[in-house]
Parts: structure tokens; C-alpha cells; sequence
């Protein structure tokens, strides 16, 4: 199971168009992954070459950290906030992304479908493996785990950047580390 670049391509930056992202892959090099991940914030290269969404790549704040718009965290830090998810809830969030409440609310914005939406969650999900990991700082108060299907609000998130709210998906896999992560400032 694996995606060429143009479908991965066309698919994260469709989902995203409007969104303020931050969406790039980078190497996996350490066991523990968020080391991986801190190496990522940092704008570590994609290992295929693939394209990344970064609307705050230009800002002048990378000049003072190079991280912008996550701030410098170490990895404890990052671990304590993050959780794992399933497959089904990684899909969910992938499309929750699309819009700054992250729910799966706005789906309507689309042209197309939720069914089409769907394939381009699984066609990004497919660069990873049937094996990936995948973990967020988002979850609900008073939820038990299972799926998180983000059909409602009232999600808390465990900020990782400079923005009052942040919420995102990283995705682990032997080879590479994927984030997929949007910002708001409210």
C-alpha cells in the first residue's frame, strides 16, 4: 500500500487550501520519535522531496525561532501532550484540520462530498503504512477513548505553539514522521 507524490500532493494541499497549516513529513532518525518531531518544527527536509504547506515559513519570527509557530519545547514536554489515536479517529482529525474549530462540521464548504474527502484522508494516511502510529493534542474532556469523530465542539487541546490553539496530527511511521497541524488565534 503506497501513494505516488502528485495524489498525496493534490490531496493535502486540497484539504488544506484554506487553512493556516503547517503539513510537512521529515526523516524518522530516533527511536524515540518526538525528537523526530522537534527536528521537524524545525523545517527538517522531507526525505522524498515532497511538498509542505508552512504559511509561517516567511515570517520574520523564525529569525528568533526557528520553530515559529511552535514554540521550543523539550521532548518531555511534548510527549505529556500528546495521545494516541486509531486509524478511524487519525482520518477524522485529518478532515477536522480543514476548519479552525476542528470539527467535521464545515465539510459542506467542499465541492466535493464526504465520501471523496475521505479518500484524500486515506490517500495521506497511505504514505505512512498499514503500521503507523499516530497521536494529537487534542482530546475531549470526559471522553472515553475509542474513535474521536469530531462531529461536535468543545475540544481541549494541549497548545504546542505560540497561538491560543493549535491542534494537530502527528503520524509515526519506521521511516518518516508526518505533522498536520493548523492554528488559531481567538
Amino acid at each position: 500500500m503506497s501513494v505516488d507524490q502528485t495524489s498525496w500532493e493534490a490531496a493535502v494541499r486540497h484539504l488544506y487550501e484554506d487553512a493556516y497549516p503547517y503539513d510537512a513529513t521529515g526523516p524518522r532518525r530516533h527511536e524515540n520519535w518526538v525528537l523526530d518531531v522537534l527536528a521537524l518544527m524545525a523545517r527538517a527536509p522531507d526525505p522524498r522531496g515532497w511538498t509542505r504547506l508552512d504559511d509561517a515559513a516567511e515570517n520574520p519570527e523564525r529569525e528568533a525561532c526557528p520553530t515559529y509557530p511552535f514554540a521550543a519545547h523539550p521532548p518531555e514536554y511534548i510527549a505529556r501532550r500528546l495521545q494516541e489515536i486509531d486509524r478511524a479517529s487519525a482520518e477524522n482529525l485529518l478532515l477536522a484540520l480543514t476548519d479552525d474549530g476542528c470539527t467535521l462540521s464545515n465539510l459542506s464548504r467542499f465541492a466535493e462530498s464526504e465520501a471523496e474527502l475521505r479518500v484524500m484522508a486515506r490517500t495521506i494516511l497511505k504514505r505512512y503504512g498499514n503500521s503507523a502510529l499516530f497521536v494529537t493534542n487534542v482530546n475531549k474532556p470526559g471522553h472515553a477513548s475509542g474513535t474521536l469523530d469530531f462531529t461536535s465542539s468543545g475540544w481541549a487541546y494541549s497548545p504546542l505553539s505560540v497561538y491560543s490553539e493549535d491542534y494537530g496530527l502527528i503520524v509515526v511511521s519506521d521511516t518518516e514522521v508526518g505533522m498536520f497541524w493548523n492554528f488559531a488565534d481567538y
